[in-house]
């Protein structure tokens, strides 16, 4: 009898998962500053690594991608310049198993499932987040529980002191490479209640710069060393995003946002075989306008709901006549939306249900054939639950179930596909922030478009890939007027099952696909990020990172490969970044950052032999800021000028994150800024 009672409240409980409450909203009212001691015990289950305002704008940085760099367990293709193609891959699992969130909703690619990072600038970004297994929150779109990481990409929202009604911001930035990136921003206080965005962005680089190919056989004899001229790296580029921000009573707000990139560019191809220029290009349009609206009932129960329709062009074209002859055109759109709710059952229990559905279509065209376009189409749906709880400061327990089904062009309606994830955090001592983590998950990833049906793309008997993720994590912080100190250390094993990898072999815009079977991934993480208030205004801050990888294929004990580490993933590699600032008494900064990144020894190919070795590689970076205030009086709103110069590659490497694909040597970049 008492086991039925306890099953019917447990049932009548979880029956209420589809109400909600929300998180907390951005304050609509401007407060004067304070200065802030206290230490604040972090409430997270899944501690995030995070970049955001003034130590994000420090970095050597040009795109998003050059700021992932500085996190651990991430290794990013890089192909080489301005233009250059980056992806990012978390923890050897694979770019398709991570996500890229802009603004909280999921930036798509049904086509090759890749996000080119280096189209987003850090000139608009406010934060960028990276969450292992997923964030904290329960309050969250479905297809958020589906990934095996995620990143997700914050702008800047406007705020305003009383009095305040416009901001404006204008930067020039050149450099090495015939480098012109100018931008251009204005927030709008339209009313008390709304507000507008408006940046602009325009990106030129002719691409070229010196590199040396040096080729060293086996037996150490030097095949062949010569120094060339990077060529066909060129990109033109213009982004523009327009924001509308609205927050209404004390609970509600909605929030559109609209963002288009166009982009011609060169693609320069592999250094195989003395050829030094390819004549590939690519001309690519992303368009997307996406909505979100939140709201509070019964101060127990929220709702979101998310809304987005995408646009992407893309025309790819190749005359050399060394490569085979493509001239294609690819027309992708995307209809999304998501249903989440959330609700406080108690104040230490939450749980939440939402339901997303998405749609995409795919139009491709070869322009050297007189055959129709072919159209492909997909229709995915995410089903999720989850539920939160904690007891008193000591337990912080995280649950959810997702289901995931997806239906392909002229495919039969495929079974749903059900993945678990269950996360938890236990403080011993509730007034020390020291917590001990730990997470499962399972991720299951469709294989894309390309995947199944382009042959001449990648392969079309590709199956589904099935990921397990198990982690435990040590995490300690402590602030206190002299110093603050973040650490954390993290062990991971993760099995992959039908896992597919894709790298480049000839042309940079197609990939060579296949499944490995399967791959176990054992690694361990480590970060510090250390700061230092020392006498007469200076802030001495440290960033520390390391990582330690296997990731080998363990599919047939038969293959010549079996146990080897897989392609591009290397053993070690880790970052260091030490910045010193100095404030004057009127509010002027001054700057001095130097940062360090290493990646170490891989393998370019499945098979680890010395002909597939490929080098470690480090970068020294330098850069030197001061921004001063040029009118201060107190009635007015004060005007600010920043210079910045950047010196990337200090000792001039020559090195490679993509075998066949040089690196710059040392390159700089200077920044001029204005801002009202």
């Amino acid at each position: 009898m008492v086991r039925r009672k306890l099953f019917i409240f447990i049932f009548a409980l979880c029956a209420v998962a589809l109400f909600a409450e929300p998180d907390t909203l951005y304050n609509r009212f401007q407060i004067e500053e304070v200065e802030v001691t206290a230490r604040a015990l972090t409430k997270d289950v899944i501690i995030p690594q995070t970049l955001k305002g003034a130590e994000l704008q420090r970095l050597n940085a040009l795109s998003v991608a050059d700021a992932l760099r500085y996190f651990s367990g991430v290794q990013l293709k890089d192909y080489g310049g301005v233009g250059g193609i980056k992806t990012i891959n978390v923890r050897s699992m694979g770019s398709q198993h991570t996500a890229v969130y802009y603004n909280g909703v999921q930036l798509g690619n049904a086509q090759n499932g890749q996000v080119d990072l280096g189209r987003f600038s850090l000139d608009n970004m406010e934060q960028i987040q990276l969450f292992n297994g997923q964030k904290s929150d329960i309050f969250q779109s479905a297809r958020e529980f589906g990934s095996a990481g995620n990143v997700y990409l914050t702008t800047r929202k406007p705020y305003f002191k009383t009095g305040e009604r416009v901001h404006a911001h204008a930067q020039m930035r050149f450099g090495s490479f015939a480098l012109a990136n100018p931008n251009i921003g204005v927030d709008v206080k339209l009313t008390d209640a709304l507000s507008l965005t408006l940046d602009a962005e325009y990106v030129y680089s002719d691409g070229k710069y010196p590199f040396r190919y040096k080729r060293v056989l086996p037996t150490g004899e030097t095949a062949y060393d010569t120094t060339a001229v990077r060529q066909n790296g060129d990109i033109n580029a213009v982004r523009t995003e327009l924001g509308l921000h609205h927050y209404y009573r004390t609970t509600g707000f909605w929030r559109l946002h609209a963002y288009n990139y166009w982009s011609e560019r060169g693609i320069p191809g592999a250094i195989v075989n003395n050829v030094w220029r390819n004549g590939e290009r690519l001309r690519d349009r992303n368009t997307f306008v996406q909505g979100e609206w939140q709201d509070e009932w019964f101060n127990r129960w929220s709702t979101r709901v998310l809304v987005k329709y995408a646009n992407d062009y893309t025309h790819y074209w190749n005359y050399d006549d060394r490569l085979l002859p493509s001239n294609n055109e690819y027309l992708q759109q995307e209809v999304y939306l998501s249903f989440a709710n959330k609700v406080q059952i108690f104040n230490w229990w939450d749980a939440s249900l939402a339901y997303d559905y998405q749609f995409n279509t795919l139009a491709r065209e070869n322009l050297l054939l007189e055959a129709a376009p072919e159209h492909f189409n997909r229709h995915s749906h995410w089903l999720s639950a989850a539920t939160a709880f904690n007891v008193k400061e000591y337990l912080r327990v995280q649950a959810s179930v997702l289901m995931t089904q997806i239906t392909n062009h002229q495919s039969p309606i495929t079974n749903p596909k059900i993945t678990p994830g269950i996360f938890v955090s236990f403080r011993p001592y509730p007034k020390i922030d020291l917590s001990l983590n730990a997470f499962y998950k399972q991720s299951y990833r469709y294989p894309t478009f390309n995947d199944l049906y382009y042959t001449d793309l990648g392969n079309a008997n590709l199956r589904p890939e099935l990921a397990r993720q198990h982690s435990v994590s040590l995490d300690y912080r402590i602030q206190n007027s002299v110093f603050s100190i973040q650490t954390s250390a993290s062990y991971y094993y993760n099995r992959v099952t039908d896992k597919i990898i894709a790298y480049p072999k000839g042309q940079q815009f197609r990939w060579t696909m296949l499944n490995l079977g399967t791959v176990k991934i054992n690694g361990v993480d480590a970060k510090a990020d250390l700061s230092f208030y020392l006498p007469l205004r200076f802030v001495l801050r440290t960033r520390l990172n390391y990582t330690y990888q296997t990731a080998i294929d363990i599919t047939n004990p038969n293959d010549t490969y079996y146990g080897h580490q897989i392609p591009y993933i290397p053993w070690h590699s880790g970052s260091v970044v030490v910045g010193l600032d100095w404030t004057s008494k009127r509010g002027d900064h001054y700057g001095l950052n130097y940062s360090f990144i290493y990646v170490g020894e891989r393998y370019c190919q499945q098979e680890n032999t010395i002909y597939n070795y490929v080098q470690p590689w480090y970068t020294h970076d330098l850069s030197v800021y001061g921004e001063w205030q040029l009118r201060a009086e107190q009635d007015k709103q004060p005007v600010w000028l920043k210079a910045n110069i950047e010196i990337n590659n200090l000792l001039g490497q020559d090195y490679e994150v993509i075998q066949n694909y040089p690196m710059p040597k040392t390159n700089v970049r200077c920044t001029l800024a204005v801002r009202y």
